[in-house]
């Protein structure tokens, strides 16, 4: 895609856990603080989550010598099918309300679900982006380290 430009993160996987527990592990403050910030740690007591549409979130990844807090708004939750909601971190340009997430879950069978995660806000340059999309991934392969173990 010589010549594009880069304006957010598309990422399609199939997970393997059923719909409910996919949308849970969004949802649920010990799910959520397990695989969100992949092998960082994400202590529990640092996560706020009042998963509502206006609701807040915020949640603090440790790494040694580091923390980066993150936090956002709830603008659309419909259980167990898509999850809207404002990601900012310490980073973001001041006034902005950060990028969008958008989760939408689509069951594949009773053991399978389709998950299509899209972040959008035009906050971050392209290589912003493209390290970001590195980080889903990597959260992502912990979200599935997370449901192989329930």
């Amino acid at each position: 895609m010589a010549g594009s430009v880069r304006e957010g993160i598309d990422i399609t996987r199939e997970v393997a856990a059923p719909r409910d527990r996919v949308f849970a592990a969004w949802t649920v403050p010990e799910d959520f603080a397990a695989w969100y910030g992949g092998d960082a740690d994400v202590p529990l007591d640092r996560v706020s989550m009042d998963v509502a549409p206006g609701g807040a979130w915020s949640l603090v990844i440790v790494v040694p010598g580091t923390e980066m807090p993150f936090h956002g708004v709830y603008q659309e939750v419909s259980p167990p099918e898509r999850l809207v909601f404002t990601l900012k971190d310490a980073g973001a340009p001041e006034g902005t309300e950060g990028e969008t997430v958008t989760v939408t879950l689509t069951e594949k069978s009773r053991t399978s679900t389709e998950m299509v995660f899209r972040q959008r806000g035009g906050n971050l340059t392209p290589e912003q982006y493209a390290a970001a999309e590195d980080g889903w991934e990597a959260f992502f392969d912990a979200l599935d380290t997370r449901l192989a173990a329930r």
